[in-house]
C-alpha cells in the first residue's frame, strides 16, 4: 500500500492563489528583470554606428513588437507556461512530463538547460553595464577600467544577496520594478505624443521590409533577439510565482516596453540621416535633461534586479538536475519556509566567478552584446522541441495544430540562431563554459545508467532466514538496534549482493532489525509517498519512498517519520531490546552503512563506457558525500568503500599449480607437510 509521508500536506496549489498587489510585485521583482531591462541596449545595438532612416527605425521597432508578441506572448505565456508539472516550470519540469515519449528527449532537455545556464554569466554584466555607462553623459572623463570596477563590486554585492532566499529578494526588488516600468512607458508615451506617427511601426509590414530590403537587415536579427532573452528565464520561474501572476504582470509590462521602444524610435527620428555615436543611447536621450541623474539611479538598481530571473532560475534548474541524476550531488539550501525558494550556493559562485570574468574579458556593453544571444536562442529551441511533445503527447492536441505551432516557432528561432551565428567567434569562452555544463549532464545521466544496467543484484529469499536467525545469535556481538541500508533494488526480490556482504561476510552485523531503503522518483515535483513491507516479521522491512524531484532526500528525517506513523499504528515497537534502556522506555539506536562504490580495474568495458565511467567517477569526485546527501550527517553512520565491477574482465586461462619437482630440487618434509595447513581467510 502506497501512503503519503505524515505531517507532509499537500500544499495549495500556487496557481490557486489568488492575485494580490504583493504577488504581483514578486512577480515584477523576480521574473521580469531581465526582459525588463533589454531597452537599455535592443534599440542602440540596432541602430548602432548606421544612418538613422525609417526603414531602419520602424522596421527595427516593428520586429521587436513582433518578436515580443510571438515569442513571449504566445510561445511562453499563452503555451509553455501551460505545461507545469504541479505548479513548477523550466525545461527539467517539461523533460519529466515527456519523457515516456522517447530517450532523444533527454538531448534537448541537457542541451538546453546547459545553454540557459551559460546564458546566466552574461545577462549580470550586459544589464548592469549597460546601466553603469549612462553616467558618461554627467561625467565623460570616467573610463573603462572605472566602469569596470563599479560593474564587479554591484554584481558581487547581489551574488552575496542571494543567500537570504528568492523571497526576500523579490519583495525588497518588486516596488523598485514597479517604478522602473511605471517610468520607461511614461519617457516612451511623452515621446510618442510628439511623434505619433511612429504607431505606425506596429505594423507587421515595416518588420518585414527590413529583413527584405534593407543592406544587412536579416543579420539585425541576432539584435532584434535579445529583447525577449528573459522569457526563458520567466518558464523556470513558474514555481516561484505563479500562472496567474506571470501573466497578469505581464499585460502591464508589455504596454511599458512597447511605449519605451516606440518613445526611443520617435526620438531616433529627430536624427534621420545622421548617425549616432556610441554614447547616445536612445534610451538615456529621451528622458528630460533634469530627470537624468535619478534616471540612471533607477536604472542601475533595474539592471541589478535584471540578474534575478535567471539566478533563482539556474538554482531550479540545478536542483532539478540533481534529482534527476544529471548533475552530481551539490548542497541545495531553502532559506525561507515558502516552497520553491532554494539557494544553491556552489552554483551561486560558480555564476560569479562566470559573471565577472565576463565583465573583466569583454569591458564594455557594446562587446557583451556582440556576444549575447546565441545560448538563449538553443535554449528556445530545445524548449519548443520538448513543448511539441507536451502538445501532442500530453494535452493530446490535433496533430496538425502542432505541426503548424511548431513550424511558426522553428522558423523564427532558426532565423534568430542564424543571424546569432556571427557572434560565435566572439564567444568561444562562453561557449567552452556552456558545452562543458552540457558534457558534465551527459556523463552524470549515462554514468548512472551504466552503473544501474549492470547492477549485481541477487534474490533475497534464500538469505532472508540468514537474516533472522543471524539477529538471534548472541554469540555474535550486537552491531546496532537497527541497521540500515540504502538499496537501488525497487522490488522485495531481489538486493545488491554488496549489502548481503557487508551484512553477512565482512563483519557480521548481528541488529535486531534491519531496514532497506529505497528511493524512487515521482513526475510530480513536491509528492512524498512511502510504502513498508514486512519481509521477517519483527526483522527485516522494506521501506520505499518515492518523492517529487524537488524534494531533498532527508533520509534521516524522512525514516523518523515512517518510523513514528509505524508506531502510531502498532505495527512496531522501536523500544530498545536492553534490559536497561527497555525498562525506561528507551528507543533502540539506528545505524546507517553508506557503501561507497568505486570502480574496480577487474572491468571489461569498451572504450565508451570506460570514457563514460572516467568522467562520471571524476565528476563526482566535486560532490558532498552520500552522507551529506541524504541528511546523514549527523546520524551514526559507517561508510563502506566497495569494488564496483560493472562487466567482470574475461578469465585469462586456467590458473594451474605445478607439482614439486622433488627430483631436481627436494622439499624438506616440514615445507610439503606445511602446505596441508589451512590458509588464513
Amino acid at each position: 500500500m502506497t501512503t503519503p509521508l505524515p505531517a507532509d500536506p499537500a500544499p495549495t496549489s500556487i496557481h490557486r492563489r489568488a492575485v494580490t498587489v504583493a504577488g504581483l510585485l514578486v512577480t515584477l521583482g523576480i521574473i521580469f528583470g531581465d526582459i525588463g531591462t533589454s531597452p537599455l541596449y535592443v534599440f542602440k545595438s540596432i541602430i548602432g554606428e548606421r544612418p538613422v532612416s525609417e526603414l531602419l527605425v520602424y522596421g527595427g521597432v516593428s520586429a521587436v513588437f513582433w518578436t515580443l508578441t510571438l515569442q513571449t506572448t504566445v510561445k511562453y505565456i499563452l503555451l509553455t507556461l501551460e505545461a507545469d508539472n504541479h505548479g513548477e516550470g523550466g525545461i527539467f519540469s517539461l523533460f519529466s512530463l515527456v519523457k515516456t515519449r522517447g530517450k532523444w528527449l533527454l538531448f534537448p532537455a541537457i542541451v538546453g538547460a546547459g545553454t540557459l545556464l551559460a546564458d546566466g554569466i552574461i545577462t549580470p554584466p550586459i544589464s548592469v553595464s549597460s546601466a553603469i555607462e549612462g553616467l558618461r553623459l554627467l561625467y565623460p572623463a570616467l573610463t573603462t577600467n572605472e566602469i569596470v570596477g563599479i560593474v564587479c563590486v554591484i554584481i558581487t554585492l547581489l551574488f552575496a544577496f542571494q543567500q537570504f532566499g528568492t523571497k526576500v529578494v523579490g519583495v525588497a526588488f518588486g516596488p523598485i520594478m514597479g517604478v522602473w516600468f511605471l517610468v520607461i512607458g511614461g519617457l516612451g508615451l511623452a515621446q510618442i505624443v510628439q511623434h505619433p506617427q511612429v504607431l505606425a511601426a506596429l505594423n507587421p509590414a515595416y518588420a518585414v521590409r527590413l529583413l527584405t530590403e534593407y543592406p544587412e537587415g536579416f543579420w539585425l536579427l541576432g539584435f532584434v533577439f535579445l529583447c525577449t532573452t528573459g522569457a526563458e528565464a520567466l518558464y523556470s520561474d513558474l514555481g516561484h510565482c505563479g500562472r496567474k501572476n506571470i501573466r497578469l504582470a505581464w499585460i502591464f509590462v508589455k504596454t511599458t516596453l512597447v511605449l519605451n521602444y516606440l518613445g526611443q524610435a520617435a526620438w531616433a527620428m529627430g536624427y534621420a540621416g545622421q548617425t549616432l555615436t556610441a554614447e547616445q543611447n536612445p534610451f538615456f536621450l529621451i528622458a528630460p535633461q533634469w530627470a537624468l541623474v535619478p534616471l540612471i539611479v533607477l536604472a542601475t538598481a533595474a539592471t541589478i534586479i535584471a540578474s534575478q530571473a535567471l539566478i533563482s532560475g539556474s538554482y531550479t534548474l540545478i536542483s532539478e538536475a540533481v534529482s534527476l541524476n544529471f548533475w552530481p550531488k551539490v548542497r541545495v539550501l531553502f532559506p525561507t519556509d515558502q516552497r520553491g525558494q532554494i539557494y544553491v550556493p556552489s552554483i551561486n559562485w560558480l555564476l560569479l566567478a562566470g559573471c565577472l570574468a565576463v565583465q573583466l574579458w569583454f569591458r564594455t556593453s557594446e562587446n557583451m552584446t556582440a556576444a549575447y544571444g546565441f545560448s538563449i536562442t538553443v535554449a528556445m529551441l530545445m524548449t519548443s522541441i520538448l513543448l511539441g511533445q507536451y502538445l501532442r503527447g500530453v494535452r493530446h492536441w490535433a496533430l496538425p495544430v502542432v505541426a503548424e505551432l511548431m513550424l511558426v516557432f522553428f522558423t523564427v528561432e532558426t532565423a534568430f540562431l542564424v543571424a546569432n551565428i556571427t557572434k560565435l567567434l566572439n564567444r568561444l569562452g562562453i561557449l567552452v563554459f556552456e558545452w562543458g555544463l552540457i558534457v558534465m549532464m551527459w556523463l552524470g545521466y549515462k554514468g548512472r545508467e551504466i552503473k544501474n544496467r549492470f547492477l549485481d543484484l541477487v534474490p533475497l529469499a534464500d538469505e532472508l532466514p540468514i537474516l533472522a536467525e543471524l539477529s538471534r545469535d548472541e554469540t555474535v556481538a550486537k552491531y546496532a538496534s537497527n541497521l540500515v541500508y540504502l538499496t537501488r533494488s525497487k522490488g522485495a526480490a531481489q538486493i545488491e549482493s554488496k549489502i548481503l556482504y557487508s551484512i553477512l561476510r565482512k563483519r557480521p552485523k548481528r541488529a535486531d532489525r534491519y531496514w532497506l531503503l529505497n528511493i524512487g522518483l515521482l513526475a510530480e515535483p513536491f509528492g512524498s509517498r512511502f510504502t513498508v513491507e514486512e519481509l521477517v516479521p519483527g526483522v527485516v522491512f522494506k521501506v520505499s519512498f518515492r518523492l517529487g524531484f524537488r524534494i531533498q532526500p532527508r533520509l534521516n528525517l524522512l525514516f523518523r517519520r515512517v518510523l513514528e506513523d509505524m508506531a502510531g499504528k502498532g505495527e512496531i515497537d522501536i523500544t530498545s531490546r536492553y534490559a536497561t534502556l527497555r525498562k525506561h522506555r528507551i528507543p533502540g539506536d539506528f545505524r546507517f552503512v553508506v557503501l561507497d562504490k568505486v570502480l574496480s580495474y577487474d572491468n571489461d568495458l569498451t572504450f565508451r563506457e570506460r570514457f563514460i565511467l572516467a568522467g562520471y567517477f571524476l565528476i563526482n569526485r566535486f560532490a558532498i558525500s552520500d552522507q551529506q546527501a541524504f541528511g546523514l550527517d549527523t546520524s551514526d553512520v559507517v561508510v563502506e568503500k566497495v569494488p564496483l565491477t560493472i562487466k567482470p574482465a574475461a578469465q585469462q586461462g586456467e590458473l594451474l599449480r605445478d607439482a614439486p619437482a622433488l627430483a631436481q630440487d627436494p622439499v624438506p618434509p616440514a615445507a610439503v607437510a606445511a602446505e596441508t595447513l589451512p590458509l588464513p581467510v
